[in-house]
């Protein structure tokens, strides 16, 4: 977890100064479990504005040799058992209802 954590923060210094290849992410967040389920887990959460755009950011960011260490290093840090790959639609927003 702490070598995880370590990474996050060298990725994140990295990924600031190569910000070409995040051009089509709406978001960019980590978040870890904290209660329920497997909690020294991670949820890495990309939002685009259309799959069109997340085929973009996939060509563009494999093509670059610096990312491709970077996702070799990811790689070697998760439990691969863990690991899976959704995409999910927003159904309903109901922020603006419960804000006072």
């Amino acid at each position: 977890m702490s070598e995880f954590a370590d990474y996050l923060k060298k990725y994140a210094a990295w990924a600031s100064e190569k910000r070409d290849l995040f051009k089509e992410l709406k978001s960019f967040r980590f978040f870890s479990q904290a209660f329920g389920g497997n909690t020294a887990g991670y949820v890495e959460m990309w939002e685009f504005e259309s799959l069109t755009d997340l085929e973009k950011r996939m060509k563009n960011y494999f093509q670059d040799k610096e990312a491709a260490v970077w996702h070799q290093q990811w790689l070697s840090l998760i439990v691969p058992e863990t690991w899976s790959l959704s995409v999910w639609n927003l159904v309903g927003d109901f922020t603006n209802l419960i804000r006072h």
